[in-house]
């Protein structure tokens, strides 16, 4: 594929390819041919395993370095110009500093190597919501996987034009092959030096080090929330690390909800969905990123900016995700699952019983009682969104779909009760803001931990969470109330005494979606508390349930005791922002305060 049309983009190449020296350079066209031909060069390296066409026909298996499997949140920096733009939520570098460190980095860090020149798009190609971006990577993993999470190739650029705007990002795996006879690693990767860089003045990012996909695959959580978030901030437009859902009721009518959860808490069960409600019917728009504009009529629109999925794989299965299955069928790449003697993949939870041998995402001859799992806990699979069985029809369309309702939800034992519905945009900025969860194992630090992730965009945010508080508060006051999509917030995954679930999830969670689209319609009952609205009895719909009264009532309640406690904890959380606390949320707080005294 011959140079761009764009004289910028072929000087920023051009200097690049200079200054990292790899071997040769391939312009990325994105076709089939491309990634055949790619998949068969990391088969033949010993970088991936080549599954059954029997049983998982045009899938692959990669087994990454233990050093490098998962987000690396405290080797990602905001390169600001200012360090108080960067917020106390990031890690926060010296822009000047940073490029020095990097360009010593970079420095023939592709020597040996081949850099692959990545055109994509973030959204449908030419969508008024998509943004374009150009990846250098010395990764053929990273260029698989953006071709399925991704559009490439010649339609972008031909988008691009010779004057478009574009992100700017450069990747390296930081790992030369300095001499003819240096063998090649299976996992190439600096696993002790790394550096996830975002310089959002500049709309720049810089990758070195880690070949893991939130870390390398730039599209994803680089571009699309952390430079798209200031992007959004400085035109006007939400940047969100939610989910699309479209949700449509027996009488054939549709809503589209939109859902932040953070990685690894349900957010692709929630996508897939088969709801257990007869009639109803759950469609997938988008399962982890959601990029929102105003539209002409004043409601707001929102687009997938990704193509495909790249979700875990453990706890994935027939029972508790059916439509990821079938998703995953065929033509997946699979990252750090265990490998079955028939060339299939398997991980904790995708069966009842684990098959009697395994060689595990280490490579190593596993069985079950060996003391270690067989699959590493944010083992991944990445897909094209279309292999879908439940992908709806317009989830490409390029005006994107109008969102009814948002939902903020994330793992709480207590506290947090099924389902609330904010009393107003402002209440449900101040809901999302003190969202807390348990750590899961997508990202570095002690799984099981609870910390306040609001909207849960803390490690995505690409700016100070102050200013994005208020850019919430900005959008819901500049626009039309009447049209703003309602606020409410879940939780799958409250606890009885004994620690077990109180609420069976996967696709149970469809009544409260059902309780949410008749609340947008003005049918469904309400009760007011201290927190919001809560389902009134009787009106979510339990048929059929294995659900005790007490039940139904102990996770739909609101604990008045557990709220009262948790007040000082969200004092100190809004302490970390200061001055740049909006006023509104300081006086949700103590709205919230004197509501909770008052059922004393």
């Amino acid at each position: 594929m011959a140079e761009s049309a764009h004289p910028e983009l072929n000087a920023w190449v051009k200097a690049n390819v200079e200054h990292c020296a790899p071997d040769r350079v391939h312009w990325c066209d994105g076709s089939a041919a491309e990634f055949d031909a790619l998949t068969a060069l990391m088969v033949n390296a010993g970088m991936a395993v080549r599954l059954s066409e029997t049983k998982r026909p045009g899938s692959f298996l990669f087994r990454s370095s233990p050093g490098d499997v998962a987000r690396v949140e405290n080797r990602t920096y905001i390169c600001s110009e200012h360090v108080g733009d960067a917020g106390p939520t990031n890690n926060w570098a010296d822009p000047g500093e940073m490029r020095a460190t990097l360009k010593g980095l970079f420095k023939d860090c592709m020597r040996g190597r081949t850099m692959y020149v990545v055109p994509y798009s973030m959204g449908p190609v030419g969508s008024p919501i998509a943004g374009i971006g150009v990846e250098l990577t010395d990764s053929p993993y990273v260029v698989c996987n953006m071709h399925l999470m991704t559009r490439v190739g010649a339609p972008v650029l031909k988008v691009l034009g010779h004057d478009g705007t574009f992100v700017r990002g450069l990747h390296s795996v930081g790992q030369p092959l300095k001499g003819p006879l240096q063998p090649d690693s299976p996992w190439p990767c600096d696993a002790e030096n790394k550096y996830i860089c975002h310089f959002p003045d500049s709309r720049e990012i810089a990758s070195y080090g880690s070949g893991y996909g939130g870390n390398a695959l730039l599209g994803k959580k680089c571009h699309a929330l952390r430079i798209a978030s200031v992007q959004a901030r400085d035109e006007g437009w939400l940047a969100e690390h939610m989910l699309i859902l479209k949700v449509t009721c027996p009488r054939g009518s549709s809503k589209y909800f939109a859902a932040a959860f953070p990685s690894a808490c349900g957010k692709t069960n929630l996508a897939l969905m088969n709801p257990t409600l007869p009639g109803w019917k759950i469609e997938t728009v988008g399962d982890d990123i959601a990029w929102m504009k105003f539209g002409s009529d004043g409601r707001l629109y929102a687009i997938n900016p990704e193509a495909g999925f790249f979700g875990v794989a453990p706890g994935t299965s027939v029972d508790s995700n059916p439509n990821a299955m079938k998703t995953i069928e065929r033509n997946t790449l699979f990252t750090n699952c265990a490998l079955t003697p028939g060339g299939d993949v398997w991980w904790e939870g995708m069966s009842k019983e684990p098959p009697p041998a395994l060689t595990d995402w280490l490579r190593r001859p596993w069985a079950p009682g060996c003391g270690r799992t067989a699959a590493h806990p944010n083992a991944r699979f990445t897909v094209a969104a279309k292999q879908n069985p439940i992908c709806a029809g317009e989830w490409e369309q390029p005006e994107g779909v109008p969102i009814s309702a948002i939902l903020f939800g994330g793992r709480r034992a207590s506290m947090v009760p099924l389902v609330n519905e904010a009393l107003t945009w402002q209440h449900g900025t101040f809901l999302g803001s003190i969202m807390a969860s348990e750590r899961t194992a997508a990202a570095t630090g002690t799984v099981g931990e609870v910390r306040f992730d609001p909207m849960a965009m803390l490690p995505f945010c690409g700016y100070h969470m102050g200013d994005y508080f208020a850019h919430w508060l900005k959008v819901g006051a500049t626009a039309d109330a009447e049209k703003l999509p309602r606020i409410y917030f879940v939780n799958w995954f409250r606890r009885d005494g004994q620690g077990r679930f109180l609420w069976p999830g996967y696709g149970e969670n469809s009544r409260v979606l059902k309780w949410i689209f008749e609340r947008v319609d003005g049918k469904a009952q309400a009760a007011p508390s201290p927190i919001g609205n809560l389902p009134a009895p009787g009106a979510l719909d339990t048929a059929s349930m294995k659900l005790s009264a007490e039940q139904l009532n102990e996770v739909t309640r609101c604990n008045i005791g557990n709220w009262h406690r948790e007040i000082p904890t969200i004092e100190q959380h809004y302490g970390r922002f200061g001055q740049r606390l909006p006023a509104a949320l300081a006086q949700e707080l103590k709205d919230l305060k004197q509501r909770l005294d008052g059922e004393r």
